[in-house]
């Protein structure tokens, strides 16, 4: 018997609910009190690497202290039926830590660190990252987030891509669908398989295709999706 495949493609959003701050809410251009290039890319990692490492060892720390909401909750119960997959936007653990087990992390995971050169030595790292931290060979770790300009890991894209192509279902939950590549993602659902997106925004994306919007909330969309594919047969 096969299980429906169901792709649930999340961003900011569902970790908001659980105290996480979003890049959507630095509406003017800061995040905590930084511009956002100064935090979240290569040029202000070159200029001033104290700055960046404080700025994500407070995100480390916040996530560190976060705890899953119903959302991630319920996405985990669906394993138990169906063949779940998770892409997600979110650089943290939540996923996880609610119970998924196939989680796809597009850019990047705050609770890992990688080497400044080498890009392929990545370390699990829950404590602060300071000046002075090196990799086995030597170079300084920097977090292993995908910042702005550089390029999402081509492997990973493709393994979200082949996911989202072969689905039945794909929930599209939490996420603006402004940044660029991931937000082509959704595109890519077949047009005989269903696209949900949860938002309790407008929908700015243009779909070439029919899709349902529920207008809430991350949990509370969540709900709504849960009673719907728990009733689904496996074939």
């Amino acid at each position: 018997m096969n299980k429906p495949k169901i792709v649930f493609f999340t961003g900011a959003g569902v970790s908001a609910e659980s105290g996480i701050e979003t890049f959507r809410a630095a509406s003017n251009g800061l995040w905590n009190n930084h511009k956002i290039e100064e935090v979240a890319s290569i040029k202000g990692w070159e200029g001033n690497p104290s700055l960046v490492l404080d700025f994500y060892n407070q995100r480390r720390q916040q996530c560190l202290n976060a705890l899953p909401n119903l959302a991630h909750e319920l996405i985990a119960n669906l394993e138990s039926k169906l063949d779940v997959t998770v892409i997600t936007q979110n650089v943290d653990d939540l996923h996880e830590r609610a119970g998924s087990t196939d989680v796809i992390h597009l850019h990047g995971e705050i609770l890992k660190v990688r080497s400044e050169k080498y890009s392929s030595l990545i370390y699990d790292w829950k404590k602060d990252l300071t000046i002075g931290d090196f990799c086995e060979k030597g170079y300084q770790l920097r977090p292993h987030i995908v910042w702005f300009e550089e390029k999402l890991e081509e492997s990973k894209l493709n393994q979200a891509m082949l996911h989202t192509i072969t689905c039945d279902v794909c929930v599209v939950i939490g996420t603006s669908l402004q940044v660029y590549p991931a937000n082509q993602i959704p595109q890519f659902v077949d047009e005989d398989a269903k696209l949900i997106i949860i938002d309790p925004e407008e929908i700015s994306m243009d779909f070439k295709r029919e899709f349902y919007h529920i207008k809430s909330t991350a949990t509370e969309g969540m709900k709504e999706v849960f009673e719907v594919l728990n009733k689904i047969s496996v074939r």
